[in-house]
């Protein structure tokens, strides 16, 4: 069973000579940033090697939440819940956003005091989390006798449907006059005098005026090909989605043993926790120094070990290759990252849906899916020019909660490639903090 069937976006099958700015992937960082260059007037070409949406931005659990998050994404998820709001009056388009609330519960005081500080520190930015006593805890998960002994909520926090957002936010994209090459691999970088002049693709070159690479776990090779240091890695994740199932709850829900996001047509989106896997790859072994505080501190939340990937995918080496042939990028069984998921999830997820709640007994998957999720050392993404290679800017790294933060991130990065006033201050989003030798600062919550 795979990942169900994923919006078709219509495809534009001329490539323009020009553009003022070419966005190589059609994930949500990608397309939200082509929407918002296009509604500001500029001429915009989004390459994607496989189809809009194809990779993790439709492999995820949804979610669109300020709960929990690093302080530093704060700000940015904030303004990103205020596009999301706004996005259907606006494209006329349906994203599947609705704000019906994040609860978290747990048995252990260490996540009621971390979930504390986190509350504590949130004020400042006016965030509306709050800590529910064990009794609220019970409240809030009803049918599930969990003996909690208190969670945390946030009742302005939602969810998006990752099967339709990014391919419904990709059309009006091209309604606003950006074009859509699907199945249009970049190869490379066209360079002119130290500076990115353009792309060059499968199906050849366009000059354009900025570059912006939001290449999810493409990315660091991309950067890399041209020279520039990118410390990225990947985790895979696996993820199902259940058949209609009684309601137990209108948004997503979080316990100890099991996370699941409520579906408008009636399915959950099941994530089995302690189910992330690190495969040992070149891209990880070269930056593991870096990683190493990170992954320390989430020791117990992943699995380890090795696989294909080490040989080919994003995380393998793979050198200075040509772009006057076909490149990795355009290999059938690339063209959309697809990795399988993990074995043995399933059966053992859906026993523990029944344990939690009763009522979900005999509930069955509908699909299962592996994910690919790109990660930097401090779990925060990097959305910034490169100053390296003038004319390329970045937006990646976003460590497997980018879908909520999608459009504005993609706001970010069009203003910075427009040269106008940020939405947010862009400073904890430089690539800079990752390669200049200062300390990496490890993440808060995630």
């Amino acid at each position: 069973m795979a990942l169900p069937p994923i919006m078709p976006v219509q495809n534009d099958a001329a490539l323009p000579d020009a553009v003022d700015v070419a966005v190589i992937g059609g994930g949500i960082a990608g397309v939200a940033a082509a929407y918002y260059l296009a509604k500001a007037g500029q001429s915009v070409a989004v390459l994607e090697k496989g189809v809009i949406a194809g990779e993790q931005s439709s492999r995820n659990w949804g979610w669109c939440r300020v709960q929990n998050r690093d302080e530093r994404e704060i700000p940015l998820m904030q303004r990103s819940l205020e596009l999301w709001d706004g996005l259907r009056a606006e494209t006329g388009g349906d994203y599947g956003f609705r704000r019906d609330g994040l609860v978290y519960v747990t048995r252990s005081q260490a996540d009621m005091d971390r979930w504390q500080g986190w509350v504590d520190m949130a004020r400042q930015y006016q965030v509306h989390s709050r800590m529910l006593t064990a009794q609220e805890a019970r409240a809030a998960t009803p049918g599930n006798d969990g003996a909690w002994i208190g969670g945390v909520a946030s009742p302005t926090d939602g969810m998006a449907d990752p099967f339709i957002a990014v391919p419904t936010l990709a059309k009006a994209a091209r309604r606003a006059g950006a074009t859509i090459h699907q199945r249009c691999a970049v190869r490379g970088l066209d360079m002119t005098a130290g500076r990115v002049a353009g792309v060059i693709t499968e199906k050849g070159r366009i000059r354009a005026g900025a570059v912006l690479l939001a290449g999810g776990a493409w990315s660091s090779m991309m950067l890399r090909r041209h020279g520039v240091d990118l410390p990225q890695a990947s985790i895979r994740s696996t993820v199902f989605l259940t058949q209609e199932a009684p309601n137990v709850t209108a948004g997503g829900m979080n316990t100890p043993e099991i996370t699941i996001s409520r579906r408008e047509n009636g399915g959950y989106i099941v994530a089995a926790n302690n189910r992330g896997r690190i495969e040992l790859t070149p891209a990880g072994l070269r930056h593991a120094r870096k990683f190493w505080p990170t992954l320390v501190s989430r020791w117990n939340s992943v699995s380890f070990g090795m696989g294909a990937s080490f040989f080919r995918g994003p995380d393998a080496h793979m050198g200075r290759w040509s772009f006057d042939r076909p490149t990795l990028f355009e290999a059938e069984d690339m063209r959309i990252l697809d990795p399988k998921p993990s074995q043995g999830v399933e059966e053992p997820a859906l026993a523990q849906l029944a344990r939690s709640w009763p009522a979900l007994a005999g509930t069955r998957a509908q699909a299962t899916w592996g994910g690919w999720i790109d990660s930097t050392p401090d779990a925060v993404p990097v959305i910034a020019p490169i100053d390296a290679l003038p004319g390329l800017f970045l937006s990646t790294g976003f460590s497997g909660h980018g879908f909520g933060i999608g459009p504005g991130a993609g706001r970010l990065a069009a203003d910075l490639i427009l040269g106008v006033s940020p939405i947010v201050a862009p400073e904890e989003f430089r690539l800079d903090r990752l390669i200049d030798g200062s300390p990496i600062r490890q993440p808060g919550m995630i």
